[in-house]
């Protein structure tokens, strides 16, 4: 079992290093959740029945401009929920990997295995 789906690039309000008022952020936050659940939804996710997962993150940046890879997964903590919220397995059962692509796009894409 693989599924691989393609979320949306986050908001640079939901930067770790981004100042931004408590409500602003909790607004950025619960709009990307939702924008996430949704996007996989409708790329076919469901409930899944597993115990643990191993999810990949490839972050396809915006720009060739530098990033930490720490801070784009970081960045995606509140799509990473709603993406839970989909599958059924709470993200504390992930194993995770990430790696940046070698091109750009803007967007972020999730293949997702059950892990062993």
């Amino acid at each position: 079992m693989s599924i691989t789906i393609t979320l949306p690039w986050p908001p640079k309000e939901l930067s770790p290093n981004a100042r931004k008022h408590f409500m602003a952020l909790y607004k950025a936050k619960k709009a990307y959740r939702e924008a996430c659940y949704w996007q996989a939804v409708e790329q076919g996710a469901r409930r899944l029945d597993a115990e643990r997962l191993h999810v990949h993150f490839e972050f396809h940046k915006p720009t060739k401009r530098a990033m930490d890879l720490d801070n784009a997964l970081a960045r995606c903590k509140a799509g990473i929920d709603g993406l839970a919220d989909v599958l059924g397995v709470d993200d504390s059962k992930w194993t995770m990997s990430m790696n940046f692509a070698d091109t750009v796009g803007g967007f972020v894409r999730v293949t997702i295995k059950e892990a062993a």
